[in-house]
């Protein structure tokens, strides 16, 4: 049941972050930024950061296929960020500040830098 919830909400949150997208490029005027994305990120951290904080408060109560669903499938298929962002999160607030802060320079220098790997073997040079 957890791999279905996982996977109808992974579709649905890609088909919405699609949808974010498309939206956003065509009414966004400078069209070279990635406003879609941004918008998506961002908000997926909004909604994943206000889930976590109602749940950890005991003001919602979810059982675990919903959350599996939520967080794992919906937001994943949204936006991974969101994950990276509670992850970091939790790491500063559970004491492992240093851990948090290598957490997030290994994800945002090391994710660059094999994207711009991938490229370069890509293009073949």
């Amino acid at each position: 049941m957890a791999w279905l919830a996982v996977a109808v909400g992974g579709a649905l949150g890609s088909a919405l972050r699609h949808a974010v997208n498309h939206t956003i490029a065509a009414h966004w005027i400078a069209a070279r930024f990635p406003a879609g994305t941004t918008a998506v990120n961002l908000t997926g951290c909004l909604v994943i950061g206000l889930l976590a904080g109602l749940i950890a408060g005991d003001r919602l109560q979810l059982p675990l296929h919903s959350r599996e669903f939520i967080f794992v499938g919906l937001l994943g298929g949204f936006t991974t960020f969101s994950s990276f962002g509670l992850e970091a999160l939790t790491l500063a607030r559970t004491g492992a500040v240093s851990m948090a802060l290598l957490y997030v320079a290994i994800q945002v220098v090391g994710g660059l830098a094999l994207v711009a790997a991938g490229y370069w073997f890509g293009v073949g040079r």
